[in-house]
């Protein structure tokens, strides 16, 4: 039968286990994942299953690193996510956090739009560090995905997104995130997807400003090609500022949006 071990695909006899396969391959190894989830007792294995062999510290070669990376995810996942073409416009708070979500599950295409230099008052919740303070926002981010999942295809434009440039600065992806924090920019890249562009998706956020509850940031499903996170109130302004954790969880919230959509699930 055929199993995949390591992601390679390989002929065992019936009867193997996850265990007996690790004394013939990796002896050493000391994590075994199963079909994306870690195991401590031996399983039978069936013909498709995949089996990881990890050692701990071990630094893998970059012929071997994509399949490492992947092993967690549930199969049948990667080779769907490995095909998909994602647009971020805006890598500040939410378009820096969704687009390394999106590279540690190894989207296969992410193209960041963004006109921005990083800057010190960026740090409390944007992905990046400050080596990377005075750096385009694209130059950047495009640096730690690179550092994050190098197998994930990164296209960058340094341009200020305006309703002349929408159509082409997105042809070239299936699925678009808007991540601005100008409510006009907001207003502008969602209209013109939804008059202009139907055959794509679009997943934007409004209302992840403050410390309020958790709770409060939802996913609606606004139309068939529409999806909108956040509370829809929490707009920052004096008092009220961003924040990394509520910006955070509402990235996640579009990151996970994008990832149901490619996985053929489109409700909420």
């Amino acid at each position: 039968m055929e199993i995949f071990l390591n992601e390679k695909s390989i002929m065992v006899d019936e009867g193997s286990t996850a265990f007996s396969l690790r004394e013939i391959f990796k002896k050493d190894a000391d994590i075994v994942i199963y079909n994306g989830f870690i195991i401590k007792e031996d399983v039978l294995l069936k013909n498709q299953d995949r089996l990881t062999l990890i050692k701990r510290g071990e630094i893998p070669t970059m012929q071997e690193l994509e399949g490492l990376m992947v092993s967690r995810h549930t199969p049948g996942v990667h080779e769907k996510i490995k095909n998909a073409r994602v647009g971020i416009a805006g890598l500040g708070g939410l378009g820096s956090n969704v687009a390394v979500s999106l590279a540690r599950i190894g989207i296969g295409y992410i193209k960041v739009i963004d006109f921005d230099v990083v800057e010190p008052s960026n740090l409390n919740r944007q992905q990046y560090f400050i080596k990377h303070i005075g750096m385009k926002k694209t130059d950047a981010i495009n640096q730690l995905i690179a550092e994050i999942n190098p197998f994930v295809k990164v296209e960058t434009e340094d341009i200020f997104i305006d309703e002349k440039n929408i159509e082409g600065l997105f042809k070239s992806v299936d699925i678009i995130v808007e991540a601005f924090d100008n409510p006009n920019s907001k207003a502008l890249l969602v209209n013109t997807v939804l008059k202009k562009m139907p055959s794509k998706i679009i997943v934007a956020a409004s209302g992840m400003a403050g410390y309020f509850s958790n709770n409060r940031i939802v996913t609606r499903k606004v139309g068939d090609n529409f999806y909108l996170i956040g509370d829809g109130e929490s707009e920052a302004r004096p008092g009220c500022g961003l924040m990394a954790p509520r910006v955070a969880i509402a990235a996640n919230h579009q990151a996970n949006t994008v990832l149901r959509i490619i996985m053929g699930e489109r409700d909420v």
